[in-house]
C-alpha cells in the first residue's frame, strides 16, 4: 500500500520500505496522486523542486526514479513506468494500492448509496485512511497547494457522514465532534447546520437555541450578514418544537445565490430513443437522497446526442427545483479550441448570481465556489459536447441531489472508472423511429404516397439523425417536390461516401445537396460563418462578415435557420453545429477565392471596436491605431465606460479567437493590436494566464513587424505575465532582453519602463536595494522626458521602494513629489497609488493618524481603480494604523475585506497571513505588521 493520507510511506504486509529523504519522497508522491495518468517531466521537476530547479535536477530526478522503482517491486500492482514525455505509476484497479484513491472510490460508493446505513460505514471506512495531514513531510508550492484540496476533500467527507449519521438518528453521538467542528469553523453554516439538529436529537434544544443565537451575533458582528434562510428556517423550527428534529433530521441546505435555467429549448425532432431514455431514468434515478447521479451519452458526432440530453433533461425539469445548467464545452469544434473549465464554471457562476468580479481566477477556487454554492441543491448540470475528462471533472457538482449529463463523442474512460459515471452508447436510430422522424415533419400522407423514395431516403441517411434532420427541412420547404426527384439527386450526389463503419461520412453529401437550395448569397454567408473566429456570432459581425446591409444579412441567417444549417440561440447569437461547420470551413476554402476570405475576416476581426473599448477603459494608455481597412469597416458605437467593459467581456472569448485567427493568417499588427486591447480587461479581471498567452503571440508577431518598440513593449508584457504568475525566472529573462532591445535602439521611454517592472519582480524577489536601483535608473530616464504622469509613477516607485529600506524622509519626499503631479494632472488613480505610499510611510513612523487619513483617501479614490489586485493590496496594507491606534473594529473590517478578496483571486499565500493577523486580533494580541510584497 503506498500512502499519502498523512506521512508519505510505503507498506509491505506491516513492513514500512525506506523512501528516503523529504525531496525524494515527493517524487512518488506526485505520479501516486496522478495515478494511471502521464506525468511530464517538466511537471515532476517543477513539483517537486519548484524554483530550486536546476541544470542537474533532471539527473537527479532520473536517480530518484530509480532507486523508487526498485523499492515499489515489492508493492504489488504498483508500478512506475516511463511513457513518453514522462511518467506514470500504474495501479492495479481490482485491488487498492494507493490510500488517496480508495478514500475517493469509497467516498463515490457511499454517495451512490441508497442506504443510509451502508454509506454512513462505507464514508467511515474513507475516513479511517486519514492518519494525519496529507503529504506529510513533502515540502514545496505543489505539495501545499493538494494539501489544501485534500483537506477540502476530507472536510466534505466528513460532513456527508454527519449528514448521514443525522438521518439514522445518530446526533447525540455527533454532538462532541461536531462541537469541535464548529469551534474551528465557527462562522460555517453548513456546521451549524449539523449540529444544532445533532443537539436537538441529544434533547438539548435549549443549547441549540443558543449557539444559533451565538452564530447570528458573531455573523452580524464580523460579516454584517444575518444567517441565511435555511438556518433560520431550522432555527423556526426549533422554536416551534417540531417533533422531526428529535428523530432523523434534515440538515439545512444552503441555496444558490439565483436558480438558473440554462436549458436550450427541447428538440422538435425529438422521437424513439425509448430504450435509452429508459436507460438514462435508470442511471440518473432520483437523487432526493442519495448523492450526485452522473451519466454520459457517447455517439458519433450528429448522432443525437444533445438531443436526447435535452429530451431528457426537459422531461425531467421538475425534479430539480435548485435549477439546471448547461454549456456547450466545443470539444470538436473544427475551428476554436475546447471551452476550458475554468471559462466553463465562470458561466457557471455569473449564472449562479455570483458577480464577474468576485468570481476567483484559478481553476480549484472556482470549483470550490461553484460546489459550495450547489452543494445540498437538487441541480441538474448538462456538459454538451466535451472533448476529455479533464474538462468535464472540474464542471461535475459533487453534491447531494445533484445531476450530470454528459455528452461526448469519446467513452469517457477515466469517469466511468473514477467517478462512477453511467456510459451510454448512441448509435443510429432504428429504422421505424427514422420513418417516424420523416413522417413528423413531412406527415404521413406524403409518405404513403410514395414509399418506394421514402425507402431511398431512409437507406441514404442510415438512420443517422443529423441527416435525417437536414434532409426532411428541405422536403418540408418544397412540398411540390416529389420525394422521388430528391431520392434519386441524392444517389447522383454522393451516396457511395456513405459506409457502415462511419455514418456520419455522408453527411458533406446531404449538406452539399442542402445548399444548392439556398442563394448566391446565402451559400457564400454560410461559408464565411464557418471561418468566423469565436464559438458563435452576432448580428453586427455577421453583417461586418458578409460585407452586406443588415437586412441583407438577417435574411441569410433566417434562411440558414430555415435549412438547419445554423441555430438562432435565445440570446440572439447565431451558432453551427461541429459538424456543420466543419463542413462550413471546407465550403470556405473549396469555393471562395483567398482574397474573398481574408477581406470577410478583415471586417470581423473585431480589432476597430476593440480598440475603441480599449481607449474608453484606459484613456491615459498610449493611443495606437490599426492601419484603415479597405472595406470601410465601422466600430460598434460605444457610448461609456462601462459600456466599452461590458462590451470586452462579452467578447473576451471572441477576442481571443480572432486573435488567433490573426495569427494563422499571419496578420500580425491585428494581432498585436489585439493583444493590447485586452490587456486592461485580463489585468483588472485576473485573467493571467489569457494575458500570458496574448503577449506570447503579440511578441511571435512582433518579430515580424518593423517596430522595434513592438518588441520591446511585448517582452515587456510577457514578462510582466510571467510575474503575475510568480515564474520569477521567465519573467526577469523577457525583462532583460527587452531592455537591451530598448537600450539598443535608444528608446528612452521603454528603458525607463522596463527598469520599472524589474523593480517590481525584485521587490518580489525580496531584493529591495535592487528594486531601488532599477526604480531610481528608471526616474532618471523619466526626466529626460516630457511625461509627467510617468515621473509621477516612477517618483512614488522610489518612495516605495525607499520605504521598504527604512529610509523614511527620502521616501515621503518622493511620494509627496507623484501626489503634487498626480493631482495637478487629476490622475485620481496615481493619486491613489501615492497616497497609499505616504499611508506606508506615516504608518511606519508612528504617524498613525495621518496613516488612517492617508488610506482613507486612497480607498475613496479606489473606484479609479479598477485593478482588483491593486485594491485588495490597499485594504491589506490599511488595516495596520487602525490595529496600531486601537481601532479594532474598522482594522477587522479592513482585513476581512482583504481576506476575501485574497480567496477569490486565489492568493494563498497573502490569505494565510491576513487570516493570521485576524486570529491575532480577536485573541487580543499584537498583530503582525509584516506586509506582502507587491505585484503591481
Amino acid at each position: 500500500m503506498l500512502r499519502l493520507l498523512g506521512e508519505v510511506a510505503a507498506y509491505v504486509d506491516g513492513r514500512a520500505l525506506e523512501l528516503g529523504p523529504a525531496k525524494q519522497r515527493c517524487v512518488p508522491a506526485v505520479p501516486a496522486v496522478e495515478a494511471d495518468r502521464v506525468v511530464p517531466v517538466d511537471r515532476l521537476v517543477e513539483r517537486v523542486w519548484g524554483t530550486d530547479a536546476s541544470r542537474r535536477t533532471r539527473a537527479t530526478l532520473h536517480s530518484y526514479l530509480s532507486r523508487l522503482r526498485r523499492v515499489l517491486a515489492e508493492v504489488e500492482g504498483v508500478v512506475v513506468v516511463r511513457r513518453s514525455g514522462g511518467y506514470v505509476l500504474t495501479t492495479d484497479p481490482t485491488h487498492p494500492r494507493v490510500d488517496l484513491h480508495h478514500f475517493r472510490a469509497l467516498c463515490a460508493e457511499a454517495r451512490e448509496e441508497d442506504g443510509d446505513l451502508r454509506a454512513a460505514r462505507l464514508l467511515a471506512e474513507a475516513l479511517g485512511l486519514w492518519r494525519g495531514q496529507a503529504l506529510t513531510g513533502v515540502t514545496g508550492g505543489w505539495a501545499e497547494a493538494e494539501r489544501d484540496l485534500l483537506e477540502r476533500e476530507r472536510l466534505a467527507a466528513q460532513h456527508d457522514l454527519a449528514d448521514t449519521r443525522l438521518r439514522l438518528g445518530q446526533g447525540a453521538r455527533l454532538v462532541i465532534e461536531l462541537a469541535d467542528r464548529t469551534a474551528h469553523h465557527p462562522l460555517d453554516e453548513r456546521v451549524a447546520g449539523q449540529y444544532l439538529p445533532a443537539l436537538c436529537q441529544a434533547g438539548r434544544a435549549a443549547d441549540a437555541l443558543e449557539h444559533y443565537r451565538e452564530l447570528r451575533e458573531r455573523l452580524v458582528e464580523q460579516l454584517g450578514a444575518e444567517p441565511g434562510p435555511a438556518l433560520r428556517d431550522l432555527h423556526r423550527r426549533i422554536l416551534a418544537a417540531d417533533p422531526s428534529l428529535t428523530g432523523p433530521a434534515a440538515v439545512a441546505p444552503v441555496a444558490p445565490l439565483a436558480v438558473p435555467r440554462q436549458l436550450p429549448a427541447p428538440p422538435t425532432a425529438f422521437v424513439g430513443r425509448r430504450e435509452e431514455v429508459d436507460r438514462l431514468d435508470a442511471a440518473l434515478r432520483d437523487t432526493a437522497t442519495s448523492t450526485m447521479a452522473v451519466a454520459a451519452i457517447a455517439g458519433a458526432g450528429g448522432i443525437g446526442k444533445t438531443w436526447l440530453a435535452l429530451a431528457w433533461a426537459h422531461r425531467n425539469r421538475h425534479r430539480f427545483p435548485g435549477g439546471q445548467l448547461f454549456v456547450d464545452l466545443r470539444g470538436f469544434s473544427p475551428t476554436e479550441q475546447p471551452v476550458t473549465p475554468e471559462t466553463a464554471l465562470f458561466g457557471f457562476l455569473t449564472a449562479l448570481g455570483v458577480a464577474p468580479d468576485h468570481i476567483p481566477p484559478g481553476l480549484e477556487a472556482r470549483t470550490a465556489l461553484y460546489r459550495s454554492l450547489v452543494a445540498d441543491q437538487r441541480m441538474l448540470v448538462v456538459l454538451d459536447n466535451a472533448a476529455t475528462p479533464d474538462q468535464v471533472e472540474p464542471l461535475l457538482p459533487g453534491g447531494h441531489g445533484c445531476t450530470a449529463l454528459i455528452t461526448s463523442r469519446r467513452t469517457l474512460h477515466r469517469l466511468i472508472t473514477r467517478c462512477g459515471v453511467r456510459h451510454l452508447g448512441l448509435g443510429t436510430l432504428a429504422d421505424t423511429e427514422a420513418r417516424t422522424l420523416l413522417e413528423q415533419r413531412l406527415g404521413p400522407d406524403r409518405l404513403l404516397g410514395e414509399p418506394d423514395a421514402v425507402v431511398g431516403l431512409l437507406a441514404f441517411c442510415q438512420g443517422f439523425p443529423l441527416a435525417l434532420g437536414v434532409l426532411s427541412t428541405r422536403a418540408h420547404t418544397d412540398p411540390d417536390r416529389p420525394l422521388a426527384e430528391l431520392a434519386a439527386e441524392l444517389r447522383v450526389h454522393g451516396i457511395d461516401a456513405l459506409d457502415d463503419t462511419d455514418p456520419a461520412a455522408g453527411l458533406p453529401a446531404v449538406l452539399s445537396w442542402s445548399l444548392r437550395g439556398l442563394t448566391a448569397l446565402q451559400r457564400t454567408l454560410f461559408a464565411l460563418l464557418g471561418i468566423a473566429p469565436g464559438p458563435d456570432i452576432d448580428m453586427p459581425a455577421a453583417t461586418h462578415l458578409a460585407g452586406l446591409s443588415e437586412r441583407e444579412t438577417r435574411g441569410g441567417l433566417r434562411a440558414l435557420v430555415d435549412a438547419s444549417l445554423l441555430d438562432h440561440r435565445p440570446d440572439g447569437r447565431y451558432a453551427m453545429h461541429d459538424l456543420v461547420r466543419a463542413y462550413a470551413v471546407t465550403q470556405a476554402h473549396t469555393t471562395l477565392p483567398e482574397p474573398v476570405r481574408a477581406a470577410a475576416l478583415d471586417r470581423v476581426l473585431y480589432v476597430h471596436t476593440a480598440l475603441t473599448a480599449h481607449h474608453l477603459v484606459a484613456p491615459q494608455a498610449p493611443e495606437i491605431r490599426p492601419e484603415p481597412s479597405a472595406s470601410d469597416v465601422r466600430p460598434q458605437p460605444l457610448p461609456d465606460h462601462s459600456t466599452a467593459i461590458a462590451w470586452l467581456e462579452a467578447h473576451h472569448a471572441h477576442l481571443l479567437a480572432a486573435q488567433h485567427t490573426a495569427a494563422t493568417r499571419r496578420r500580425h499588427d491585428t494581432v498585436w493590436h489585439l493583444a493590447w486591447t485586452l490587456t486592461t480587461l485580463h489585468w483588472w479581471r485576473g485573467h493571467r494566464h489569457d494575458e500570458l498567452a496574448v503577449w506570447e503571440a503579440a511578441l511571435d508577431a512582433a518579430t515580424h513587424l518593423p517596430d522595434p518598440a513592438l518588441r520591446i513593449r511585448a517582452h515587456r508584457r510577457v514578462g510582466l505575465a510571467h510575474s503575475r504568475l510568480d515564474r520569477l525566472d521567465q519573467a526577469l529573462g523577457h525583462l532583460h532582453r527587452g531592455l537591451a532591445l530598448a537600450e539598443h535602439h535608444h528608446d528612452t521611454g521603454q528603458q525607463a519602463d522596463n527598469h520599472i517592472i524589474l523593480a517590481r519582480i525584485r521587490e518580489q524577489r525580496g531584493d529591495h536595494q535592487q528594486a531601488l536601483e532599477h526604480a531610481r535608473r528608471a526616474l532618471d530616464l523619466r526626466r529626460t522626458l516630457d511625461d509627467p504622469i510617468a515621473e509621477a509613477h516612477t517618483l512614488n516607485s522610489v518612495g516605495w521602494y525607499t520605504a521598504r529600506l527604512g529610509d523614511y524622509d527620502t521616501a515621503r519626499d518622493h511620494c509627496q513629489a507623484a501626489l503634487s503631479l498626480f493631482r495637478r494632472h487629476h490622475d485620481r488613480a496615481g493619486e491613489a497609488y501615492a497616497r497609499a505610499g505616504l499611508g506606508f510611510i506615516a504608518h511606519h513612523t508612528g504617524r498613525h493618524h495621518e496613516a488612517v487619513h492617508h488610506y482613507q483617501r486612497t480607498l475613496a479614490l479606489r473606484g479609479a481603480v479598477e485593478d482588483i489586485y491593486e485594491i485588495t493590496d490597499l485594504l491589506d496594507e490599511a488595516g495596520h494604523p487602525y490595529a496600531v491606534l486601537g481601532h479594532h473594529d474598522q482594522a477587522r473590517a479592513t482585513w476581512q475585506e482583504a481576506l476575501r478578496l485574497y480567496r477569490e483571486q486565489g492568493r494563498d499565500t497573502d490569505a494565510r497571513r491576513v487570516r493570521q493577523r485576524l486570529d491575532d486580533l480577536a485573541a487580543g494580541g499584537k498583530t503582525s505588521t509584516t506586509t506582502r510584497e507587491r505585484t503591481r
